[in-house]
């Protein structure tokens, strides 16, 4: 395959993501529109910091007068799962060109991780194939975010959120339902899911999903390694 025919199978595989992606970009621009935000300024926050769940608490919590660190602490805090998903991924991307792996880095989201992660164990993917995936789920999310500040002002904001934020969930358990092929995937789904509600009962922030993240890494890498002593 040529390296555009590569680009434009990665590009094909991101769809289920841009189709989720579109209208929960909506609603964030829809909530940062009505929260008194210009437009510009939406598609500069979908632009250079490309995470959904800090640009939702980025609005949240500019609507409620938070300053610049506290608002900076909570997004840092928020998305530092991305660094044992690049961890993970890293080991898929040893021949890639290094001139990639920043651009790559900036795209990675939970969707893309999880989709990549799925084409990556089946076989082995060059880099523009993973910059198609990865583009194309990043531009669906600008468009998104982009169209809910022209838009969103015509929607009731409350109800507009709360019915644009199922697709989230939606695009979620697609995504890993077509990753359980294997008896051990299901375990690690089963595992990391009640770790992770075991954890939110019992730890304040969001640190919850990072220790069910780890945990159930730990303890997929030792049943590894007590198999292979068997």
């Amino acid at each position: 395959m040529t390296s555009l025919q590569d680009f434009l199978a990665g590009s094909k595989k991101a769809i289920p993501i841009v189709l989720g992606y579109l209208p929960l970009g909506f609603a964030y621009g829809a909530l940062a529109s009505i929260a008194g935000i210009n437009l510009p300024y939406i598609l500069m926050m979908s632009i250079l910091v490309f995470a959904g769940s800090g640009q939702f608490i980025t609005v949240s919590m500019l609507a409620a007068g938070a300053g610049a660190f506290s608002i900076i602490l909570t997004v840092f805090l928020v998305n530092l799962r991305h660094l044992l998903m690049s961890a993970s991924l890293s080991t898929y991307l040893q021949k890639f060109p290094r001139k990639v792996l920043p651009l790559i880095s900036f795209w990675l989201t939970d969707e893309s991780f999880a989709l990549a992660t799925g084409e990556l164990q089946e076989g082995e993917k060059n880099h523009f194939f993973l910059l198609g995936l990865f583009g194309t789920a990043y531009l669906g999310w600008v468009i998104g975010g982009g169209l809910g500040g022209i838009f969103g002002g015509l929607f009731n904001s409350s109800r507009a959120a709360y019915t644009m934020e199922y697709a989230l969930y939606a695009m979620f358990i697609f995504l890993l339902v077509i990753q359980l092929k294997q008896k051990k995937f299901i375990f690690a789904a089963a595992c990391a899911g009640s770790l992770s509600l075991l954890f939110y009962l019992l730890v304040p922030g969001s640190w919850y999903i990072i220790m069910a993240t780890v945990a159930t890494a730990t303890l997929g890498v030792m049943v590894e390694k007590w198999k292979g002593l068997l």
